[in-house]
C-alpha cells in the first residue's frame, strides 16, 4: 500500500505517522511545504518546497498563506511519480486544500486542531474554505470525539477516530535522578510554554500548596513557541512574584530521546490546558506509570479513566487543580494505584500498535471501497 503524506515534516506527530505507518509495511511519501530533518524518519521519500517555516505553519494567521498553492505544480508532478493508493492531508485548511485541488481521490484529511476550532472562526471567508476541503475529502479523520464534534459543525460527512499512539517501550516507568532533593514530591508539567495550556493556573495551585507542605517542588518542562515568548516571561515573572524561585525549575526545550525521563520525575503530572484536542503529554505520563491531573476540555477527558487513572477539574481553577494536587500528595497508595491503572489503560487503548492498526485498517476499508469512490 503506498500513502501520499502532505504534512508539515517539523511536526513531532506527522514524524510519529511516518515512522510507525512504515514499521508496519505501509509505503509512505512525505510532501511537506517547509525544510525538516530528514534523519528523524526511517524511509527515505520525501519532498519538501522549503517555504520559510513561518509562512507556512499551521495556525493559518492570515489569509496570504495562499502563496503555498505554487506548490501545487510541485505535488501533481509527486502524484504521478509516486503513484499512491491514498493522499492523507494532515491538517484541513493548508494541506488539506492542496489535497483537494490535486482532484486526487481518495483523500483523506486529518483535522488536527485550530484547522477546525480556531480557522473558521476568522471571517465567512475561512468558514467557506474549510466547508469546501470538507467537502471534497472523501474520509475525515479527527484524533478525539471532541473535535470531531467540533468539525461536525462544517461537514455531514462520518468522521472515524484515530487517536495517537505513545511507544510503551519508551514510556514506561523507571528510575531516574531527579533534579530536586531525593525526598521531593515533583509536581509539574511537560508543555510548552503557552498560553492555550494554562500553566499559569499550575504555578498558582502550586503556590497554594506550597504554603503548607514544604517538601514539594515545581518542575515546568518545555519551552516557549515563537510565539509566546511574552507569556513565558510572564510566567518567570510569576514565579519571581509568588516567591517560588527557589522551588521551580523552567528546563526549557528538552530533546525527545529525554522527555520519558523527565515524566518520570514527576511525582504528580498536571495538564489543566485551557483548549486541548488530544493530549499526548498525558498519555505519556501516563505510560510512565502516573496518576494524572487534567483540566475538563476538548478531548482531554477522553484520555483518562475519571478518577481510575487520574482526576478532572474544571480549566482556570487553581483552587480545584491544588486540591487534586493535594489529595494526590497526601495519598501515595491512591497515587501508585492509580498510576498502575494508568499504564494498563494506555497499553489496552493508546500503544503504537493499537493505534497503528486503527489506522490501517481505515486505509484497506478504504482500498476497498474505492470503485464506489470513483464512480
Amino acid at each position: 500500500m503506498k500513502v501520499l503524506f502532505l504534512a508539515d515534516g517539523n511536526s513531532a506527530h506527522t514524524k510519529n505517522w511516518v515512522n510507525l505507518l512504515t514499521k508496519h509495511g505501509i509505503d509512505i511519501f512525505l510532501f511537506s511545504l517547509t525544510s525538516f530533518d530528514k534523519s528523524n524518519y526511517r524511509n527515505n521519500k520525501f519532498v519538501d518546497v522549503k517555504f520559510d517555516l513561518n509562512d507556512t505553519n499551521t495556525d493559518d494567521s492570515d489569509f496570504s498563506k495562499i502563496k503555498y498553492l505554487s506548490a501545487l505544480r510541485l505535488l501533481r508532478k509527486t502524484i504521478k511519480k509516486f503513484n499512491p493508493d491514498i493522499l492523507h492531508a494532515h491538517y484541513a485548511t493548508s494541506y488539506g486544500l492542496l489535497g483537494v485541488l490535486t482532484r486526487f481521490r481518495p483523500l483523506v484529511i486529518s483535522v488536527w486542531g485550530s484547522d477546525v476550532y480556531f480557522f473558521p472562526k476568522k471571517s465567512i471567508l475561512h468558514k467557506c474554505l474549510l466547508k469546501f476541503n470538507l467537502k471534497f475529502a472523501d474520509y475525515i479523520l479527527s484524533t478525539s470525539e471532541a473535535m470531531a464534534s467540533e468539525t461536525k459543525l462544517y461537514t455531514k460527512k462520518t468522521i472515524e477516530i484515530t487517536p495517537f499512539g505513545v511507544d510503551i517501550d519508551l514510556f514506561k516507568p523507571k528510575k531516574v535522578e531527579s533534579l530536586f532533593e531525593k525526598n521531593s514530591i515533583v509536581i509539574g508539567t511537560v508543555k510548552s510554554l503557552d498560553e492555550v495550556y494554562g500553566i499559569e493556573y499550575l504555578i498558582r495551585a502550586f503556590h497554594i500548596l506550597k504554603k503548607k507542605y514544604s517538601n514539594i517542588n515545581l518542575l515546568l518542562i518545555g519551552g516557549a513557541s515563537r510565539s509566546n515568548t511574552d507569556y513565558s516571561d510572564y510566567l518567570k515573572n510569576l514565579v519571581h512574584e509568588l516567591n517560588i524561585e527557589k522551588s521551580t525549575i523552567f528546563t526549557g526545550r528538552v530533546s525527545h530521546e529525554l522527555v520519558s525521563d523527565y515524566h518520570n520525575m514527576l511525582s504528580v503530572p498536571v495538564y489543566v490546558s485551557l483548549r486541548e484536542s488530544f493530549g499526548v503529554s498525558v498519555i505519556e505520563s501516563q505510560s510512565c506509570g502516573k496518576a494524572v491531573i487534567v483540566s475538563n476540555v476538548g478531548g482531554l477527558p477522553e484520555v483518562i479513566k475519571s478518577n481510575e487513572t487520574g482526576f478532572l477539574v474544571n480549566s482556570g481553577d487553581e483552587d480545584a487543580t491544588a486540591m487534586a494536587i493535594e489529595r494526590l500528595i497526601l495519598d501515595e497508595e491512591l497515587r501508585l494505584l492509580m498510576g498502575k491503572n494508568a499504564r494498563k489503560w494506555v497499553i489496552e487503548n493508546f500503544s503504537q500498535e493499537i493505534v497503528a492498526q486503527r489506522m490501517i485498517t481505515i486505509y484497506q476499508n478504504i482500498l476497498k471501497e474505492i470503485p464506489a469512490i470513483n464512480k
